[in-house]
């Protein structure tokens, strides 16, 4: 009888089957939830825009509505509500 026999090799192949199994389930899981999160405050960053490498447009949600902002070195600017669509 030798030290890995069929039976146990094939239990040991299930079980890391079955433990790949759910590492690919909770990593599914765990994506679709963050691809679903809404913010959970009035305010949230909706996208950010490099406009040269010190500068950045920001765009951001407060209660419904969109807001541009620049920042830089400079310090940073509003520039103004977006029209609602």
């Amino acid at each position: 009888m030798s030290f890995l026999d069929t039976s146990t090799m094939a239990q040991a192949v299930a079980a890391l089957g079955a433990v790949l199994l759910l590492i690919w389930a909770a990593s599914r899981l765990a994506g679709r939830s963050k691809a679903g999160m809404r913010p959970m405050g009035r305010l949230g960053i909706r996208s950010v825009c490099a406009v040269d490498p010190r500068r950045r447009l920001v765009l951001i949600a407060c209660d419904g509505r969109e807001a541009l902002l620049l920042t830089g070195p400079a310090g940073d600017q509003f520039l103004g509500w977006l029209p609602s669509v």
